[in-house]
């Protein structure tokens, strides 16, 4: 029996004391209320505690329970108990200063962070071990392919959010053939280190996936973005659940486990979403061609409003319909926008906010922003709920959003967004368009609807022209 194999069945079939199944099981059971828990936003705090609890007490176990495993003392403690504090400062501070504009770079971050752990964790295993059986050598192998692609690629994700690069798809000549072979080398590559088992190979292997992980995101543009996100952190959680096989440990499997399948799920639905099939995006890497922009070089004409403009039309509406995006959270307007909601309301007139599940950055982005202004819930409205409604409704606010109400998703076969499902805003009698510039959308295309006769622009920033409409409309 090898080492590993040896550990493995120590642990889950001889030694292991009932105080360790125990905790591993509540640590299992937190995990998975915690899952259950971030499904809605008004239950995504108590989520966030309770997988911090199931945490806390996993890695309470590998402690206290290694002291009797390993017949002595952890080894390296000092190293340990010194990467642990750093890694808790870095991200304590890294989550009380990111800005809600900044919370999708953030878990593509952390994400990254994940996938990589696991590659190097693998490495390790690989290399300390002299012998191991057929099925976790594979294990080991494939957390090494997995974890350096999540790497790789939610680095490069990051990099697209963060604007340090274009959020447009960056297409290399030859790109789908190099992909290609880099893709059919790491394989080869794998399956010759099942056979045989080799150090040289194994760092081969590592900067082929590192490799990989960078040529798949780098064609993807910015409206598939948010699928990127959700389809990588189902990466880390797989290559997470095959490490814990590897070193023989339950809960890195069902955690790994639970992220794994939610991530795939969330992906899956983030692709219905958008309207496109879930493959553009797995194997975007190998059919990606250039792409032109499709903005308008031509000065054309546009209707500007001021904010007594603005106030005057939402006075004498009946109908109001809010639709947020990442404009918003950028100014940090949440809380301007709720006030404004709350005149019209008191003047007895109907308001909603319009959410599409990926405005913003990240799913669920706008839910969490207007949930920290204490937003109402039941004056959120889903996009298929809403859509019907916009043909009476008088007043149609878009803040910040282009990509998720460019008619072009509906209208223009061929670009980015062809196919995506919209809040249908064109159809209301009226348009405010609240917006700094003129620049297009995170996808990179023109929005015809901006030239809509019945558009009319608040040019600025989205805060102090709330602010400008909200005391225009108390003067009324």
């Amino acid at each position: 029996m090898t080492p590993t194999l040896l550990r493995f069945s120590e642990q889950t079939a001889i030694v292991t004391p009932t105080w360790v199944r125990l905790a591993e099981l509540l640590a299992a059971v937190l995990f998975i209320l915690a899952l259950k828990g971030l499904s809605s936003p008004k239950s995504a705090r108590r989520g966030n505690l309770l997988g911090a609890a199931g945490a806390a007490i996993a890695t309470a176990v590998v402690f206290f329970y290694g002291q009797e495993y390993y017949g002595g003392p952890v080894k390296h403690l000092p190293q340990i108990l010194g990467a642990i504090a750093i890694g808790s400062i870095i991200g304590w501070v890294a989550a009380r200063r990111v800005q809600m504009t900044q919370m999708p770079q953030m878990v593509a971050l952390f994400n990254g962070v994940g996938g990589g752990a696991a590659a190097v964790i693998s490495v390790i295993e690989f290399l300390s071990v002299e012998s191991e059986s057929i099925p976790i050598l594979t294990a080991t192998i494939f957390t090494v392919v997995v974890g350096s692609v999540s790497f790789t690629g939610s680095l490069l994700t990051y990099a697209k959010l963060q604007e340090l690069m274009t959020s447009r798809p960056v297409v290399i000549p030859l790109g789908r053939f190099i992909t290609i072979g880099i893709a059919v080398a790491t394989i080869a590559t794998a399956v010759l280190l099942i056979v045989n088992p080799s150090n040289t190979l194994l760092w081969l292997l590592l900067n082929l996936s590192l490799v990989l992980g960078i040529l798949l995101v780098l064609p993807v543009g910015g409206a598939d973005v948010p699928i990127v996100i959700s389809l990588l952190n189902a990466f880390t959680g797989l290559s997470v659940a095959a490490s814990g096989y590897v070193l023989g440990n339950v809960l890195l499997i069902v955690a790994g486990t639970l992220v794994g399948a939610s991530g795939t799920l969330l992906t899956r639905m983030m692709a219905k979403a958008m309207g496109r099939p879930l493959t553009n995006t797995l194997f975007g890497a190998f059919t990606a061609k250039a792409s032109t922009s499709t903005a308008s070089a031509e000065d054309r004409p546009v209707k500007s409003a001021s904010p007594e403009d603005v106030a005057i039309m939402l006075g004498y509406a009946r109908k109001v319909i809010i639709v947020p995006g990442y404009g918003l959270a950028v100014a940090q307007a949440q809380n301007t926008i709720r006030e404004l909601v709350e005149l019209l309301v008191a003047k007895g007139i109907e308001v909603d906010y319009a959410i599409h599940p990926v405005a913003g950055r990240m799913p669920g982005h706008m839910n969490v922003l207007l949930a920290e202004a204490n937003v109402p819930y039941d004056q959120l409205a889903e996009m298929d709920e809403v859509n019907p409604t916009f043909g009476q409704t008088d007043v149609a606010i878009v803040i910040g959003a282009n990509d998720v109400v460019n008619p072009a998703a509906q209208t223009t076969p061929g670009c980015p967004i062809y196919g995506m499902p919209i809040l249908e805003v064109n159809h209301a009698a009226n348009i405010i368009f609240l917006k700094r510039s003129m620049r297009p959308g995170f996808a990179g295309i023109e929005n015809e609807l901006l030239y809509d006769p019945k558009t009319m622009l608040l040019f600025g920033d989205a805060k102090a022209s709330l602010t400008k409409v909200v005391s225009a409309l108390k003067a009324l």
